[in-house]
């Protein structure tokens, strides 16, 4: 127990940068997932055929395999940099853009039909229709699964751990090889932080779920 509060600096140094690759990413992967799922919706087909293709490959390709393509690929011709912070931001926001595009379109899904016909008919264009009438009424169906795509990513930053990333599972793994005696408390010390992050994101999520429950 004792080599457990002599890494609690340790513990939060990892800490620390988990918090800022889930924010980092969870942004970035927010931002570009409405993007992606405005396409998926769009008229147009090429840029329907586009976005679904864009979320299936995405959806069905491992995280880790993301990350090697990145570092072993894309600073061949001078894209990123081999390994680091920024570049383990860019797996993560760009492989949850997709899960947050499927959440985004759900939710539009959601709203009736006949709310975007009477946009149209009053003059609104497709991007009016979608963020001033749309939107806005899916917004209390898309957060709940929202934050569990959230909740998939801080467990996530955990694969950057593997390409010289010092997170929260990286620290815990030094700190074990330092002290192989303590290695189950030092990994449950790991656990418990994971939890600070996920638990009350848990809690955020069932929470608007039941309001939008109790709303319908």
């Amino acid at each position: 127990m004792d080599a457990v509060f002599a890494a609690f600096p340790t513990y939060l140094s990892g800490f620390a940068v988990t918090l800022q690759l889930t924010a980092w990413s969870a942004a970035i992967a927010m931002a570009l997932g409405l993007v992606v799922a405005a396409l998926r919706v769009s008229p147009l087909r090429p840029f329907r055929f586009f976005a679904a293709a864009y979320v299936e490959v995405l959806r069905n390709m491992p995280l880790t395999l993301i990350f090697f393509f990145a570092v072993f690929v894309l600073p061949q011709f001078g894209v990123i940099p081999p390994l680091g912070f920024w570049t383990a931001v860019l797996c993560l926001s760009t492989y949850t853009s997709a899960f947050v595009a499927e959440a985004v379109r759900s939710g539009i899904n959601s709203v009736g039909v006949g709310q975007a016909e009477a946009a149209r008919a009053i003059g609104l264009t497709f991007g009016q229709t979608l963020g001033e009438v749309v939107l806005p009424q899916a917004v209390r169906t898309v957060v709940p699964p929202l934050i569990n795509v959230f909740i998939a990513l801080a467990k996530n930053t955990s694969v950057a751990a593997g390409f010289a990333v010092v997170e929260l599972t990286a620290a815990g793994r030094r700190l074990s090889q330092g002290n192989p005696s303590d290695t189950i408390l030092l990994l449950v010390g790991v656990v418990v932080f994971y939890l600070l992050i996920t638990i009350p994101m848990g809690v955020i999520a069932g929470a608007v779920e039941r309001k939008v429950a109790f709303s319908r």
